[in-house]
């Protein structure tokens, strides 16, 4: 058995790496050559000899403002086509006289160049870069130049007087519904805006984001926002409440509505399912104002009065805007079965 080392050599090609693999031995060096071509995010030349240093991954700059992007797509020109679509489509013609035997063939190269040209024309391939760079320009041309001293309030820190819940329905953002500017909501948005019940462990994440509003920036109101046509809200309303589920996190995660569920169909069973839908929607807002009363920081802010929860509804469709307040009469401490009691739930 014979052994031998290898050298490895890297280098950035227009954005992507091109690895060579070499054997030490020049017996076996022309037949262990190889290379491979990868994606790679730095430009540098780099061998197994020389000293390790960590890659900068992170560049001060937006990719699309660089001098060159990691990719570039090159589209071939008409001349060096040959000539344009209109052009191979008479060539195919003009073969199509001469050799009959190859019609049907010629017939749906033409029809196949036809759709291809209709389709380019129609609808334009989305380019991801190209709009998101064109949205950040425009943002940084109307907005966050013409807003100096607001810029220049947020680079020092937030002081935000809502937390918002709400859903992460693309059509429901809440900044554009409410007009928010930057530094007015803390925002966190998930599957039918729901809040959890306070749990160290399971909803982590929440509870963090509701410490951090109540705690550090001292938001004075809380509001949960629902939305018409939710998504996750039928989700709630028509899987099973027995039985294995079908995904791994969307049935367990709407299930924290569960108590709103219970309700609707108590009140509103022989409704249509989007109807009971619609009352769901609102049902598990309330929901989950009352589960934010099982933290017991948002509960001192209520009792203190330092601290308000508003719960709101948007429909899309109509253009409306509802908010509401809900009393509870705190005094501390509060238990989850308070909370359902005062809210008429059904545990």
């Amino acid at each position: 058995m014979q052994w031998w080392c290898e050298q490895m050599s890297t280098a950035s090609i227009s954005g992507w790496c091109f690895t060579s693999l070499s054997s030490s031995s020049s017996t076996r060096r022309a037949s262990l050559k190889k290379a491979t071509l990868s994606p790679c995010v730095f430009a540098r030349l780099s061998s197994a000899s020389s000293s390790p240093s960590l890659p900068s991954l992170i560049r001060n700059e937006p990719v699309f403002s660089a001098s060159a992007p990691f990719i570039t797509p090159t589209w071939p020109r008409e001349e060096d086509m040959g000539g344009s679509y209109d052009e191979a489509i008479e060539g195919l013609k003009k073969l199509l006289r001469e050799k009959k035997e190859l019609g049907p063939v010629a017939a749906a190269k033409i029809g196949q160049i036809t759709a291809q040209l209709q389709t380019v024309d129609s609808k334009p391939s989305f380019d991801p870069v190209e709009r998101i760079k064109t949205g950040f320009v425009k943002f940084k041309r109307e907005k966050y130049e013409t807003n100096p001293a607001l810029f220049g309030e947020l680079a020092k820190g937030q002081s935000p007087k809502f937390m918002v819940f709400a859903c992460s329905d693309s059509r429901v953002c809440p900044s554009h519904v409410l007009d928010f500017q930057p530094g007015e909501a803390f925002v966190v948005r998930n599957v039918a805006n729901m809040v959890p019940a306070f749990d160290k462990i399971k909803y982590a994440g929440v509870g963090a984001a509701v410490e951090y509003a109540v705690l550090h920036l001292k938001v004075q109101y809380i509001v949960v926002i629902g939305h018409s046509a939710c998504g996750g809200i039928k989700g709630l309303m028509t899987f099973p409440d027995e039985g294995p589920n079908t995904t791994d996190f969307i049935e367990d995660w709407v299930r924290i509505g569960k108590p709103a569920k219970a309700k609707v169909v108590s009140e509103y069973g022989n409704a249509p399912l989007p109807e009971q839908c619609t009352y769901c929607e609102k049902e598990a807002v309330n929901v989950s104002l009352g589960n934010l009363l099982t933290y017991p920081f948002v509960r001192d802010g209520l009792v203190k009065k330092t601290l308000g929860l508003k719960g709101g509804y948007y429909d899309f469709v109509k253009g409306s805007f509802e908010l509401w307040s809900l009393d509870f009469g705190l005094t501390p401490p509060l238990s989850v079965k308070d909370v359902a009691t005062i809210l008429h739930w059904k545990l």
